[in-house]
């Protein structure tokens, strides 16, 4: 591993800012030209998984409840991973809507998968969920 940092904030749509910044500061001090390339992706994936975390894991907790989001850095990937309290889910059972339908919610998930090599969501034995999202470089 080339690098690794951890970020914790509260509940709060408005700390997407402080985790956008933190992110974009962390890969621009990495200088791995293919990172670059994939930032603007990762980036939304990352924005897309903070905001479903306080929308929808932390919708019934205190804006205090943290987030603890973990980037960790490899020659040839990045992996991001945003911890959450919220109860079970399971995203497989999400049904992918139709090209042209209009639906209110469920999107993120398949723009996320879409937006990385790797998405998982999985909850530990201490009743914390991880989402997990993996981007290679295009050399891997």
């Amino acid at each position: 591993m080339l690098k690794q940092d951890q970020l914790i904030v509260q509940s709060r749509l408005e700390d997407l800012t402080q985790v956008q910044q933190w992110f974009d500061h962390f890969c621009s001090a990495s200088q791995l030209p293919w990172l670059e390339s994939v930032f603007d992706q990762v980036n939304l994936a990352l924005a897309e998984g903070f905001t479903n975390a306080v929308r929808h894991a932390h919708a019934e907790l205190p804006t205090e409840t943290p987030i603890e989001i973990d980037l960790l850095l490899w020659q040839e990937k990045l992996e991001v991973q945003v911890w959450d309290m919220g109860g079970p889910f399971d995203p497989t059972q999400l049904v992918e809507p139709e090209p042209g339908t209009l639906k209110v919610g469920g999107y993120g998930w398949f723009l996320m998968r879409r937006l990385a090599d790797n998405v998982d969501y999985e909850r530990n034995d201490l009743g914390r969920n991880c989402l997990r999202i993996v981007k290679c470089s295009a050399a891997s």
